[in-house]
Order: C-alpha cells, then sequence, then structure tokens
C-alpha cells in the first residue's frame, strides 16, 4: 500500500467544524443559539484537533440525532475523512459513498474517496474522483494538495542530482598511497 504522511492527509481531509447556527426571533433580530447538534460539533473539533478516534465516536452518536439534510451530509463527510486517518478504508468508502447518493455534486466527497483509492492504489478511480471534484470547484486549495498526492503516486518525481564522488575516490586512493 502506498504511505503517505498522516498528517498531510489528516490537514488535507479537516472537518469544517461547525459555525453557530443563527435563528431570527419573532421581531426579526438574529440571535447566536450556539450548535444544534453538540455530538455533530464536538466530533468535527476533535478531528481537527488530531483526536481522530473520539472525533469520529462523537461524530456517530451526532449523526443518531441529525435533524435535517444538512446535518446528516456534515456528519456523512466527517465520518468518511476520520475513518480514512484512521486507516480504515471499507468504513471511509461507505461513508463517502452514502454522501454522494444523497448529494452527487459534494466535491469534499468526491476528494475524500479519491484520497481512499490513492491509499489502497486504485489510481484510476482516483482520478476519476479528482476530475469530478475538479469540475465542481476548479480553484478548491484541497483537491490542488490531492491532485499533487495522486501524481506522486502514479509518477513520482525521480531525483535528478548526480553526486559526484570522485574527490572521495581520489583521496581514498591518496591515503592509501
Amino acid at each position: 500500500m502506498v504511505r503517505h504522511s498522516l498528517l498531510a492527509i489528516a490537514i488535507l481531509l479537516a472537518s469544517t467544524v461547525w459555525a453557530q447556527d443563527w435563528d431570527r426571533s419573532n421581531n426579526g433580530q438574529i440571535m447566536v443559539l450556539g450548535p444544534k447538534n453538540l455530538d455533530l460539533h464536538k466530533g468535527a473539533e476533535l478531528l481537527l484537533a488530531g483526536r481522530t478516534q473520539e472525533g469520529v465516536e462523537r461524530t456517530l452518536r451526532g449523526m443518531q440525532a441529525a435533524q435535517g439534510r444538512r446535518e446528516e451530509e456534515a456528519a456523512l463527510s466527517n465520518l468518511c475523512s476520520g475513518y480514512v486517518v484512521l486507516e480504515r478504508f471499507d468504513e471511509a468508502l461507505k461513508y463517502c459513498e452514502l454522501l454522494l447518493k444523497r448529494d452527487d455534486k459534494s466535491w469534499r466527497a468526491y476528494n475524500n474517496r479519491a484520497l481512499i483509492y490513492i491509499m489502497t492504489e486504485q489510481y484510476e478511480k482516483a482520478n476519476q474522483d479528482l476530475i469530478s471534484a475538479e469540475e465542481l470547484n476548479p480553484a478548491a486549495p484541497t483537491l490542488k494538495v490531492a491532485r499533487s498526492i495522486y501524481l506522486d503516486a502514479v509518477d513520482p518525481v525521480a531525483p535528478q542530482i548526480e553526486i559526484d564522488d570522485r574527490r572521495a575516490t581520489d583521496q581514498a586512493d591518496r591515503q592509501q598511497r
């Protein structure tokens, strides 16, 4: 299996921490209520903090109490990301595919699934998912990183440095004399 820096993958997959939700009271003023689903919010924070196992567990709890499509899709996305970092690719793939069934325009789901395919050396599938994601959000910095990880896996840059060790050989010859 291709090994990549888990830190780079974790940074690339960093889940979006839920912003505070806004609600309009009867008089039309906006007030900050905080996150509706504390488990999803805390799960995202834990994932970002690198406490991946805890983040996944908290997100799973949050998904059980998810209210509405937005919360469910955030949970699916975060679970896909978390399981990739944990290198549990079958579970990660399951959540990415569930998200894509709900929203085939989720460039993050394509991006995350491409990383699963890169890590499991399914490069053609990875490339197809990267193309799909790039069509949806061509300027996303995380896609540029994912593309570079893909290119490094399929066509690594060979070092072009040539070490001239003739001096060391000349010195060794002189010392032997």
